[in-house]
């Protein structure tokens, strides 16, 4: 994949930003001990909106790996979460955005985003590290939390989607 400088530039800023919003976001009290809320995807979203999948997969990528080193969780259990979660729930929601893209604004994309993502970490912990499908059993309540964290982060993708459309405009670009 050949990039131009600005298609460069504006990856690099969009993996410092997710990357940035992962490692904040492990100072925020969580409900639960194995919850995240996933804020670092809103800028998977934003970028698979503008700058297509392969990119995505890029910032998806990085968020994972620079924010697992940062934060000290590289190659643990949490890193392979966040990664086949990221990659699996980047290709579910590029899948909608191809297919049916006026069915699903970026909420209902955020939204099944994040119930694919937990789906693949409930998979990955019932095969890699459990050895048990009764795991599975915890996916009612998560498919819950799915919907309220992809909500919220759907509503902040639509906000910046918004936002730099609007600035886009005023600049003339």
């Amino acid at each position: 994949m050949r990039l131009h400088n600005r298609k460069i530039a504006e990856i690099a800023i969009f993996s410092a930003s997710a990357v940035i919003i992962y490692v904040l976001e492990t100072f925020i009290p969580r409900p639960f001990p194995w919850m995240r809320f996933g804020f670092g995807n809103i800028i998977v979203l934003v970028t698979l909106y503008l700058l297509g999948f392969k990119c995505g997969l890029l910032v998806t990528a990085m968020k994972s790996i620079l924010g697992g080193l940062i934060a000290g969780n590289l190659f643990t259990p949490a890193f392979l979460f966040s990664i086949s979660g990221g990659i699996t729930s980047l290709m579910a929601m590029a899948l909608l955005l191809t297919i049916i893209p006026e069915i699903f604004s970026p909420l209902g994309i955020s939204v099944a985003g994040a119930v694919i993502h937990n789906l693949a970490q409930l998979l990955v912990a019932s095969f890699l590290f459990i050895g048990r499908i009764e795991v599975m059993h915890l996916f009612p309540l998560f498919i819950i939390l799915s919907v309220v964290t992809g909500t919220i982060t759907g509503i902040i993708c639509l906000m910046t989607l918004n936002l730099i459309k609007k600035s886009r405009y005023s600049i003339g670009v």
